[in-house]
């Protein structure tokens, strides 16, 4: 189904769950603004992730434990606004939701102010009553297990996880959480891909992975690292372009074209008639020397 086909409406986790019983792969990606998230939802992706990753990628911060919540609600208006399709899923950030009565109040407001229609919480056992709170709430949550980065703090640096016999079995005791709290989906990133792909098998909802291998029920993917936004691409990204270095080279070209003075030309210039700049500069027939200025004190006027 296209983007582009008449009378285009909002997917819904419904309609997610159909792809996955169907056993459509769920092709899903990041997003933060507005043109992005129309080229996105144009492209025909079904499921966007306005991810806490944008205090990285977007606003600078050193890790997703910075962005705020104001900051991840300003996004999400700003992807929903792009798009027409695509089920838009809001990043519940850092401490936004460590309670099940604060992460109502707070996953209400995506829904209701930033127009997304679902949210995506970290936390496999340890957040079962969190997304359970939400689901009764009427707020479709997405889950997210793994490497979570939002416990960068507690996990030391970016690993994978889940090579043990004990972190295996943690986690998918933790996938098996998350399904009966009532998510919808479920992230898994960077998991091995045999585990990741044994956790699909053994759950009723789609699992979306990054670094999870092709076993999952689909993928996720920060879209700078997909367009080759950045100087650096992760090990589980693939890019599919190069835009650090077109637009590198295109600002580059804007530079030097400003600097030798063939920018702007005759194309991006506009004339005005010249016979109105005649009679605004005052050299038109009308005017004489003797004629008091336009604008202007006399120097013989006492002051």
């Amino acid at each position: 189904m296209s983007a582009s086909t008449e009378n285009v409406r909002r997917l819904s986790v419904v309609d997610i769950a159909k792809l996955y019983a169907d056993g459509q792969r769920i092709a899903t990606i990041t997003a933060y603004d507005f043109p992005t998230a129309s080229l996105v939802d144009e492209a025909g992706i079904p499921l966007i992730l306005v991810g806490d990753s944008l205090a990285q990628v977007l606003l600078g911060y050193d890790t997703t434990v910075r962005v705020t919540m104001e900051e991840m609600l300003h996004h999400t208006k700003a992807v929903v606004r792009g798009t027409k399709r695509a089920l838009i899923v809001g990043d519940m950030p850092f401490l936004s939701y460590n309670t099940p009565d604060e992460a109502v109040h707070n996953g209400g407001r995506f829904l209701r102010e930033g127009g997304a229609q679902a949210v995506k919480v970290e936390g496999g056992v340890r957040s079962a009553r969190v997304i359970e709170a939400l689901v009764k709430a009427g707020i479709p949550v997405m889950g997210h297990i793994g490497l979570t980065p939002q416990a960068i703090n507690t996990i030391g640096k970016v690993r994978v996880q889940g090579k043990s016999k004990d972190q295996a079995r943690s986690l998918l005791a933790d996938a098996l959480a998350v399904q009966e709290a009532g998510a919808f989906a479920i992230v898994l990133e960077l998991v091995p891909g045999q585990l990741a792909e044994a956790i699909t098998k053994r759950l009723r909802i789609p699992t979306i992975g990054i670094g999870a291998g092709a076993g999952c029920s689909g993928q996720i993917q920060v879209i700078t690292d997909t367009l080759g936004w950045g100087d650096w691409t992760p090990k589980h990204a693939r890019k599919y372009a190069d835009l650090h270095g077109t637009i590198l080279a295109a600002i580059q070209s804007y530079r030097a074209d400003v600097e030798n003075g063939s920018f702007p030309g005759d194309a991006e210039t506009v004339l005005m008639d010249p016979e109105v700049l005649d009679e605004v500069l005052g050299r038109s027939a009308d005017d004489s020397p003797s004629r008091e200025p336009i604008a202007g004190i006399p120097l013989d006027r006492d002051l």
